[in-house]
Order: C-alpha cells, then sequence, then structure tokens
C-alpha cells in the first residue's frame, strides 16, 4: 500500500487554531495535491474516440492511489470477528454489515460445510429447472415461517430480489413511488421495469402524499422504500407510509436489508418493531447482512410469490444460491431466533459507540441502527481521513459521490455484536485525535 502524504506536521504549530480555520487551510491544501470533484471532469485525450474514451479519460482512482489514500478493494488477508489483516496490518474494523457476528460462526461454517460435502460448491443451473436443492425449499418454509408470510422465495443476491421483483411487477401503466435514498437494487428494477418511477424527497411524508394525490388516476401504484437506509442509517417512517399507501390504494414493499436481525421481534425487522407486518405486501431481505451470508428474498401470499417466481427474469436467468451458502442461512437462522442476546448486545454497542461519537462533536442518529455515518463533507479530507484511520488501526469505510450527493462524503462506520468496548474505546479515540487534528471537530 502506498505510504500517503502527510499534512499533520504542516499543522503541528497550529493547534491553538480555531478548527474551522485548520479545517480549511487543509481542505486547501489537500485540493492542491487532489481535486477529486474535478478529476471525474478530465476530458478524455484527443487521441481516444469512440465508446471507451470515457474510460481513458477518468482519473480519479489512479491519482487516489499514487497519494495512497486509494480507500477501496483492500485486500483482506485475514478476518476473525471485528479483526481483519490488510497489507499485514491488524485492524479493528468497522466496515462490516455481520451485525451478529455469523459470517465467521463455528455452527454456521458447520452446517455449510457438510453442505458442501454433500452437494459440490454450486448448482450449476437455475432454480427454474436443475438448481434447486431441498434446502433451498427449507430455508423458504422457515423463512416464511419466520416472518408470518405464506410464501417465500430465495434469490441469489439481495440486489435481484429487489431487481428480478420491481421490474416483473411494475407493468407499462404501473407507477411505483421510491424514496430518493433507497438502495440501488430498487432503482435498477425500477429503470428496466415497464412503468413509470418517480422519486419523492427522502423520508418526505408530504412530498410523497403530493405524488400519490398527482397519480390518483393510476389504478397500480406501489410504495417501495429502504426499511433501514444503507448510507444515512435513517429509519423509514413506515407507520405514515401505511396509511398513505391506504388511503391511496397504493401497495407497500420494505426492503429490510439492514432491518433484519438489528430490530423488531427477534430481530424480523422495522415493519415488526412497528407491529405493521400485516401491512406490509411485500417483504424483502437478505442473507449478506445479520445472517452473514449471500442471498436475497422475498415474502408475501402465495399468489404473489408465485408470479414472481414464474415472471422475474433475475431469478429465472441466474445459478441457483450454492447449498453450503444456504445451509449456513439456515444454521445463522436459527441461531438469531434462539440466541436474543446477539441482538441485545448489538444494540448496547450501538448505544455505546454514538453516544461516544456525540460527546466528541460529531452528528449522530439518535436510534439502535449500528450504521454510523460520520460526515465529513468534502471527498478529498474524508479520503485523507480514512487513510489516517487506518493507519491508526481503524478499517473503515468511505462514501463519496454519487453515493452520496457532492460534498456529503462520509466515513461510513458500522458496529456488530462481536466488537467489544475495548474495540470501541479504540475506534473513538481514533476518530477523536484525528477529527481535532484535522479541525473536524473542536478540541477540547
Amino acid at each position: 500500500m502506498t505510504k500517503p502524504f502527510s499534512l499533520l506536521n504542516e499543522l503541528e504549530n497550529e493547534d491553538g487554531e480555531p478548527s474551522h480555520l485548520k479545517r480549511g487551510k487543509i481542505i486547501s491544501l489537500l485540493k492542491e495535491k487532489f481535486d477529486f470533484e474535478n478529476t471525474h471532469l478530465r476530458p478524455p485525450n484527443s487521441k481516444d474516440k469512440g465508446i471507451l474514451a470515457k474510460c481513458f479519460g477518468y482519473f480519479a482512482p489512479d491519482q487516489a492511489k499514487e497519494l495512497g489514500i486509494y480507500p477501496y478493494f483492500k485486500e483482506i488477508q485475514e478476518i476473525d470477528g471485528c479483526r481483519v489483516v490488510i497489507d499485514g496490518k491488524e485492524a479493528i474494523s468497522v466496515s462490516t454489515n455481520n451485525y451478529l457476528g455469523l459470517a465467521q460462526e463455528a455452527r454456521v461454517i458447520s452446517a455449510a460445510r457438510e453442505a458442501l460435502d454433500k452437494f459440490g460448491i454450486g448448482c450449476t443451473g437455475s432454480r427454474f429447472l436443475n438448481g434447486t436443492f431441498n434446502l433451498h425449499k427449507t430455508l423458504e418454509r422457515e423463512l416464511s415461517s419466520f416472518l408470518s408470510r405464506e410464501d417465500t422465495i430465495v434469490m441469489s443476491t439481495g440486489f435481484q430480489a429487489n431487481q428480478g421483483t420491481i421490474a416483473c411487477l411494475l407493468g407499462r401503466r404501473d407507477v411505483a413511488f421510491s424514496d430518493r435514498e433507497n438502495h440501488a437494487s430498487i432503482y435498477e428494477g425500477c429503470g428496466v421495469a415497464q412503468g413509470k418511477t418517480v422519486r419523492y424527497h427522502h423520508n418526505d411524508m408530504d412530498h410523497l402524499e403530493y405524488y400519490l394525490k398527482k397519480y390518483s388516476d393510476v389504478e397500480g401504484k406501489i410504495i417501495v422504500t429502504d426499511s433501514v437506509f444503507s448510507m444515512s442509517g435513517d429509519i423509514a417512517n413506515l407507520p405514515a407510509i401505511v396509511k398513505l399507501a391506504k388511503d391511496h390504494g397504493a401497495s407497500v414493499m420494505v426492503d429490510e436489508a439492514h432491518g433484519l436481525g438489528v430490530m423488531g421481534e427477534h430481530g424480523r425487522g422495522v415493519a415488526s418493531y412497528y407491529n405493521l407486518e400485516d401491512e406490509i405486501d411485500i417483504y424483502m431481505g437478505t442473507f449478506s447482512k445479520s445472517l452473514g451470508s449471500i442471498g436475497g428474498f422475498i415474502s408475501a401470499k402465495s399468489k404473489i410469490v408465485e408470479f414472481i417466481r414464474h415472471k422475474a427474469s433475475a431469478f429465472i436467468f441466474t445459478a441457483a444460491l450454492p447449498p453450503a451458502s444456504v445451509a449456513g442461512v439456515i444454521a445463522g437462522l436459527d441461531i438469531m431466533i434462539n440466541e436474543p442476546e446477539r441482538i441485545n448486545l448489538l444494540r448496547e454497542n450501538t448505544t455505546y459507540i454514538k453516544r461516544g461519537f456525540f460527546d466528541m462533536g460529531f452528528q449522530v442518529n439518535n436510534n439502535s441502527i449500528p450504521i454510523v455515518p460520520i460526515k465529513i463533507g468534502e471527498e478529498a479530507l474524508t479520503l485523507y481521513l480514512n487513510r489516517l484511520l487506518f493507519d491508526e488501526g481503524v478499517f473503515a469505510g468511505v462514501a463519496v459521490s454519487p453515493v452520496v450527493p457532492p460534498l456529503n462524503a462520509m466515513i461510513r462506520t458500522s458496529y456488530t455484536s462481536v466488537h467489544n468496548q475495548k474495540d470501541l474505546d479504540k475506534v473513538l479515540g481514533s476518530f477523536k485525535k484525528l477529527g481535532i487534528k484535522l479541525g473536524i471537530i473542536p478540541k477540547e
């Protein structure tokens, strides 16, 4: 890994300077070396023509790598709970959605290994033809029972579950109402569907109602929302959404990817937390967060699931989820249901870390969601901070444009039941040290 340039020495004698002035100076120095926004806009070389010219004119990753602040595609060499080894350096990971610590749980691994020995590494075909094993059906029955749904369909990824379901349901005369901060898989589904999609302002129920009234003459309407928004950690206003859906004759689809295993009774999600499970028409979930594996699913009434099963291209024309992954999910689901202390510990850790950040001067959401974004703003400063955090032994995620709006860059942190207080104190200490040094938070 390239060693990053350093501005800290230039600032050693400026600790008495007000934080906002120090921050402004640092940003100016950074932009002399790395103007992230403008690197995206550099024109391609004049000799490059055609559809691929844009590729040869895209320099942002190259420049970030040269400066040692490129944050993506880190090669994890070892992993043990919340600890990872990258480039031979051990760090505490706060860049994971393994909320309940099930990805490395011995019983989950054992179940996956047994399925691997019995069935091999893959299904070599789609669920539709030769790729449905008894494990897939077992998992579908257990999820239906857990969520009190008539039927469930298991798909190879959460992305496909959203994309495939929306694409096959949204007909030419239908309209989908989607929160602006919904996951990309929802927008991909809306984009390939025949119907129309309107985007309402994030968690803005007045704006949603405006659009519902605007399209009151449309018979086929569906409101699609994340239950927990993956970048901000915000919780959808499901009570208001359900009411608006009833008032305007719309169906409701909820993506519980980050709600499953985190909120609600036994971790059934935000719909359970609000006691609205019977009001949600389509429940979408994933296995790649709390359940520690990979895959996605849709739970709904039998006729809805049967329609998706026969009409969703993303399901029909892709290989089935490997048996080992399915078996791991079955084991993980059982642990999640029968060991509620994992969810309780996750909530305790979430409360502790959010209080710590708040006391330092960072703005964080006051909820029980273990996604804790640290909003920095400027992209170059965010990338620099992220690299310095890694040097301190903290491995975090980074979100920059277009994942978030321009000048809304953030360090995205997330926490699990396997972090201990020592881990959390280390994370807080590193953020405090660097936040003060870079003028992000005021010195005490």
